[in-house]
């Protein structure tokens, strides 16, 4: 699709920087996507056959899956059969002109297409290749297959998930994938940053192993502490109380007590200042240790009146709190119009919506630049631009080693 009208990536920090993107699924595209929000010209590469295999995972916006047009926006895409000698020397071209090589393969599978790390670094040392994976590129583990949901599982997430009398529980959003993509990118624009100041490029790995267990740091340092193990509390915090979400009469409340002050703030707005000083409650370690209890004189003291009245009360208190919303609710909130980030812009002849890169820099516009893209829609220009002759690309084409199987 075209390029939307009146949006210019100038000016933007990566606006002089290049990406081959390897990658499909989420964590990868992500990646890439938040380079292509900053500026970055981003190529994604596909197979010839089905593309990113996101784009057949309904629901579906035209021919592609909801889950492909949240993540790949701001993008080129070509397509090449990479098992062909002609199509690795298609994607070798192109990363020569090239700042930056993103790949999410299996481990093993570079070397077998013929575009290692050491080969593309050793024809442009100024390359940074980025490689996303799922328990990481070495050790025992490098070659086991991984999901997001595979990584919940054994890193122990999942037993820290759910309600203390409930079986483990997935998190719904797939924060590895999405940190991970995070992560890359950071390891991205610090090699970028260096190279800056050194001339070289660089190796950098990022796995989603390595983002769970960094997002279990607190809990892996309280068991180094204890011994104790961390368990299941449902929406509640294993370090504050109350700190979780509470049935009131019509819905939920998530009440975020997180000091004491807050805590006599609580007991007068709940009409029982004796909690305030009583020795089971006075201090957040006196209520920890009489969690259950803190728990349910509040949840007595909650129940019997709205969401409304409590929003009301607890907003001209000062006191931390906020309805557990739908996502829909979430989407119709005039906060995130203001802030820009609900992105709208044109896409197979209608109107949608995207939401954008959640950091804004100087004021510039967070803005959808290029829709996402179609299977090997930029097939030929970018041919082009790598040096292929017209003729060069119809043999391509004509091969089946350029562009989408079946498409002109």
């Amino acid at each position: 699709m075209a390029a939307n009208p009146g949006v210019s990536a100038s000016m933007m920090p990566l606006d002089d920087i290049v990406v081959l993107d390897l990658t499909k699924m989420m964590a990868g595209p992500i990646c890439t996507q938040y380079l292509a929000d900053l500026g970055a010209e981003v190529i994604k590469v596909e197979d010839t056959g089905i593309g990113d295999d996101m784009r057949n995972m309904p629901p579906f916006v035209g021919d592609d899956g909801a889950m492909f047009v949240a993540v790949n926006r701001n993008k080129r895409s070509i397509a090449l059969d990479l098992k062909t000698p002609e199509g690795q020397a298609a994607v070798r071209a192109l990363a020569r002109r090239a700042d930056v090589l993103v790949e999410s393969y299996a481990t093993g599978v570079t070397d077998r297409l013929g575009i290692p790390p050491g080969l593309l670094r050793a024809e442009d040392p100024r390359l940074i290749y980025c490689s996303i994976s799922g328990f990481g590129r070495t050790g025992p583990l490098a070659k086991r297959p991984a999901y997001e949901l595979i990584l919940q599982a054994f890193t122990g997430i999942m037993s820290v998930t759910g309600e203390a009398d409930g079986p483990p529980l997935r998190i719904a959003f797939s924060p590895l994938d999405q940190t991970t993509g995070i992560h890359a990118a950071t390891g991205i624009l610090a090699a970028i940053r260096r190279r800056d100041r050194t001339g070289e490029g660089a190796y950098v790995e990022a796995s989603l192993l390595d983002t769970a267990t960094a997002f279990l740091a607190w809990h892996a340092q309280s068991w180094w502490e204890t011994g104790e193990l961390p368990r299941r509390m449902g929406s509640a915090h294993g370090s504050l109380c109350p700190y979780q979400a509470f049935r009131v009469a019509d819905g939920y409340i998530l009440i975020a007590v997180g000091s004491d002050r807050l805590w006599g703030a609580l007991c007068d707005a709940l009409g029982m200042p004796g909690m305030r000083d009583d020795p089971r409650f006075r201090t957040n370690a006196d209520r920890v240790r009489h969690f259950a209890e803190t728990v349910a004189l509040v949840q007595q003291a909650v129940v019997r009146h709205p969401l409304a009245h409590w929003l009301a009360l607890f907003e001209a208190a000062g006191i931390p709190a906020a309805p557990v919303n739908t996502i829909d609710r979430l989407l119709s909130e005039p906060q995130l119009e203001q802030s820009g980030m609900i992105m709208h812009y044109q896409h197979l002849g209608g109107a949608m919506r995207a939401i954008a890169y959640p950091v804004a820099i100087d004021g510039l516009p967070r803005a959808v630049r290029r829709p996402p893209p179609l299977h090997g829609e930029h097939t030929d220009e970018i041919l082009a631009e790598a040096g292929y002759t017209a003729d060069d690309i119809a043999w391509l084409r004509g091969a089946g080693i350029a562009g989408r199987r079946g498409r002109p």
